[in-house]
């Protein structure tokens, strides 16, 4: 007997921004598994269950829930943002990838949504019109000697850059080192944008070039995006600056 298991995005936090197919998705199912704050997004009715955990119970969570869904339950995990960008769908593929066969005949969906950087992205202007890269400075499931590596390699190569995890209480340290190193392979007059709680009522946009950027300026709930050599402010007289990048390559990247 298998069930369905879905696997929902709610955007970053703004209701108008959860897309039609992902309330459907919520409207049908019975369970929900997810991050206390983002199931408490949701107006379940009572004859719908919650299955609330920490943050860093992914895999658990995932488990929890695909076993329900094996049993024949109509399950629907929860995640913030888009669940394909550093969030639950790839907890959710990890745990059928390991677990008995049985588990790759549950119905899956996967529903989008919008992710942190795009939201950023759209209250700064268009810092994201050409090639981009999202990377997570979180070195919980990764060495940060990696993350430094790709700091560079993004850098050099010319990619707009948004980061997720930027900080916590546990890495204070390491979104200043970043800063570090992408000052020492970008002039410090890229913009840097430190979007926290876009779409939100405490949402505040921030716009620093690189050279002024710290690591306080952020937490958690931020998304920091750094620019390129090619991205451009547009400043406006009593308004914050329109930060893009044009969709067109005006030099070569040495």
């Amino acid at each position: 007997m298998t069930g369905s298991l879905t696997v929902v995005g709610l955007g970053p936090g703004n209701p108008d921004q959860i897309t039609p197919e992902a309330l459907l998705a919520v409207a049908s199912a019975t369970d929900f598994f997810g991050y206390f704050p983002y199931i408490d997004r949701l107006n379940l009715r009572p004859d719908q269950r919650r299955h609330a955990s920490d943050n860093r119970e992914e895999l658990a969570r995932a488990k929890a829930a695909i076993d329900l869904a094996a049993r024949g339950g109509k399950v629907c995990v929860v995640s913030g943002g888009d669940p394909g960008v550093f969030a639950m769908a790839a907890a959710v593929c990890e745990a059928i990838d390991e677990g008995p066969a049985e588990w790759r005949d549950i119905d899956l969906s996967i529903v989008p949504g919008v992710t942190a950087m795009l939201a950023v992205a759209a209250k700064a202007g268009a810092p994201l019109g050409h090639d981009f890269c999202a990377i997570s400075l979180s070195n919980n499931l990764k060495p940060w000697a990696i993350i430094e590596k790709r700091l560079v390699a993004a850098a050099t190569a010319g990619f707009v850059m948004a980061f997720y995890n930027p900080i916590s209480k546990a890495r204070p340290h390491q979104l200043d080192e970043a800063f570090e190193i992408l000052r020492a392979n970008l002039p410090g007059t890229v913009p840097v944008i430190f979007g926290r709680a876009a779409g939100r009522p405490d949402e505040a946009i921030r716009i620093v070039p690189l050279a002024e950027a710290q690591g306080d300026m952020a937490d958690m709930a931020t998304c920091v995006i750094v620019g390129t050599t090619e991205t451009k402010l547009i400043e406006r007289t009593g308004n914050r600056p329109i930060v893009y990048s044009p969709r067109f390559l005006r030099e070569s990247v040495q």
